[in-house]
């Protein structure tokens, strides 16, 4: 797509970028549109260009009401004048009315002291509202303390020449286009999180995309019934997160009845029904919080998010049916989702059955190294990972912070090809980090072909050239593996020297059993021998840390090969340790 840079002689950039993506949807998703989107992608363009180029303005501002004395463009010129079209064509209100909580947002400190010395002034009759704003001293009330007194005070909402009438001043409320707008952005990005600032932020080149080939059917809803499915997703989680603590478990239920009307529609949509399964485990979770285990149950039974099944177990013993837990866990330890559903039902069903559960995630029994490290107390203001990485390290020995940097960074550079393959669902649009199906439970098996043909250069010999030509010509491009501020050349070439391909190996194909799980449980620090080329993994914790499960199953992973890895258990240095060391 093509792009205007903000630095460039057109000082209409952002609304060259606009356009650009009103015409990219046009292009690819006019099949979804309503009829008032139908109607804005036909009409925006032939309305006057400083009108398109103030609502564009406005888009990307905080709103939805504005002050025409604050939209002072230069290229726009009057705002008034450019505000005309777009109250005619509906797309903005000119003359809105304003409760006082939407007015107090637009004015100053002065303005609401005149406004209260005016509203003290214009009283017919005397009211508890009256007298405690009449005994408000204006000159040293804060905001605060003057809002509070005005609510109270303040007659019913009005327009804005009502308010100031003397004001040259008037307001537009862009409300009316917010929600058009909002579905326009949902279908180009396929999400809500990213807006139109994506395109300056790459323009300036604070991010870097990878350039995936996209065509026609590179888009994230395929029918108009996914952008509401979607919506009513985005509807329900922020009602349960939102409702206040008396009305949470009837917001909850209701959400629920939501959400199993939705069902049958999302299943169609692999990455739209993950995002079902995400909203219900967040439901049961909720009511979880709550204590209301029969509402989360409900929640769980109908979700396919990877937590939910397990989480079924523990709601069931907490409703008192321990057979059907036992039973639940039993299935799962036979044909676990993945290692870390494994784990915790193995664990859960020993409790339950008084005796060792044995798990299919295999590699939670192998030992790792541990070592005690006496921290000086003169590092205590550090962080212990790097108060210990100082503690080990040496001109012969040099070591690094890492965590779930280094060993996905040397998947993701080695497995770019595969990761940034143009394959339908994956990529929807210019500015995505990664695939969007990362998450899904078939994302490694539709690629296999490629991440084999990835991991192949660890046998050959040609995967060091590879990545260092990579981090060469990706450096800076997003990516779900790649953490760029926490890799440089030196680092990289110690890793190339140090670690066996072997190993790679090993660590690139746990990776690809889970490519979004696996990329966090990894050690805290590496330690590089470079003249011996070895390493060492650490695991640092500090005093009353424990290890994670996900840092278990690396570790446990680790040790099974045959890898150097090692559990530092820290402590600081005490006045007593420091005095005997001083001592000659």
């Amino acid at each position: 797509m093509p792009r205007v840079l903000p630095d460039s002689p057109d000082p209409f950039y952002y609304l060259a970028n606009f356009e650009r993506a009103l015409g990219w949807l046009d292009a690819r998703c006019a099949d979804l549109f309503d009829a008032a989107e139908q109607r804005f992608a036909r009409g925006f363009g032939a309305l006057p260009r400083a009108s398109r180029a103030l609502f564009v303005r406005m888009l990307m501002r905080k709103g939805p009401q504005f002050r025409a004395s604050k939209l002072d463009y230069a290229e726009i010129g009057c705002p008034r004048a450019a505000a005309s079209p777009l109250i005619e064509a509906g797309w903005l209100e000119g003359a809105p009315v304003l409760a006082f909580d939407e007015l107090a947002a637009l004015v100053t400190r002065p303005e609401l002291q005149t406004l209260a010395t005016r509203l003290v002034a214009g009283a017919h009759e005397r009211t508890a509202q009256w007298d405690a704003l009449h005994a408000l001293n204006l000159r040293t009330a804060t905001r605060a303390a003057m809002f509070d007194a005005l609510d109270a005070a303040a007659p019913c909402a009005r327009e804005w020449e009502k308010w100031f009438p003397h004001s040259a001043d008037t307001v537009f409320d862009f409300s009316a286009a917010a929600p058009l707008c909002e579905r326009l952005r949902l279908m180009f990005f396929g999400n809500l999180r990213q807006d139109w600032s994506e395109f300056v932020l790459a323009d300036l080149g604070v991010y870097r995309y990878e350039p995936v080939p996209l065509d026609g059917a590179s888009r994230a809803f395929q029918q108009r019934a996914d952008i509401d499915a979607y919506l009513a997703l985005r509807d329900c989680r922020e009602a349960f997160d939102l409702a206040p603590e008396d009305q949470h478990a009837g917001v909850l239920a209701a959400a629920l009845d939501v959400l199993d009307a939705l069902a049958a529609h999302t299943h169609p949509n692999a990455w739209l029904r993950a995002r079902h399964d995400r909203v219900r485990h967040a439901a049961g979770q909720a009511a979880e919080r709550l204590g209301d285990a029969a509402l989360a149950l409900r929640a769980y039974l109908d979700s396919g998010h990877p937590e939910s099944r397990y989480r079924r177990v523990r709601v069931l013993e907490q409703l008192g049916r321990r057979d059907d837990a036992c039973a639940l866990a039993l299935t799962i330890v036979a044909a676990p989702i993945n290692e870390e559903e494994a784990q915790r039902a193995a664990r859960t069903l020993g409790r339950l059955t008084r005796q060792r559960a044995k798990s299919q995630s295999a590699d939670t029994t192998a030992t790792h190294a541990l070592i005690e490290l006496t921290l000086p107390a003169a590092h205590a203001h550090l962080r212990v990972e790097e108060a210990s990485r100082l503690a080990l390290a040496s001109a012969e020995a040099p070591v690094f912070y890492v965590e779930n940097t280094l060993i996905t960074g040397l998947f993701g550079l080695l497995c770019w090809p595969a990761l940034f393959a143009p394959l339908p669902g994956a990529f929807f649009h210019p500015f995505q980090r990664g695939p969007a199906d990362l998450h899904a439970a078939d994302f490694v098996t539709r690629r296999d072909a490629l991440f084999a043909a990835c991991l192949a250069e660890l046998d050959s010999g040609t995967y060091r050239a590879t990545i260092e030509q990579r981090f060469a010509d990706k450096y800076g491009t997003q990516s779900p593996f790649v953490a760029w501020g926490a890799l440089d050349e030196t680092l990289l070439a110690l890793a190339l020297d140090c670690f066996p391909a072997a190993h790679l190996r090993l660590w690139f194909e746990r990776l690809l059993r889970e490519p979004a799980a696996n990329r966090s449980g990894l050690p805290d620090l590496v330690r590089f021998w470079p003249r011996e080329r070895r390493y060492e993994l650490l695991e640092v914790k500090g005093p009353g840390d424990r290890l994670q499960d996900n840092q278990r199953r690396w570790l446990a992973y680790c040790a099974a090969h045959g890898m150097p890895v090692t559990v530092l258990q820290a402590r600081w240095e005490t006045l007593e340790h420091a005095q005997l060391a001083a001592t000659p």
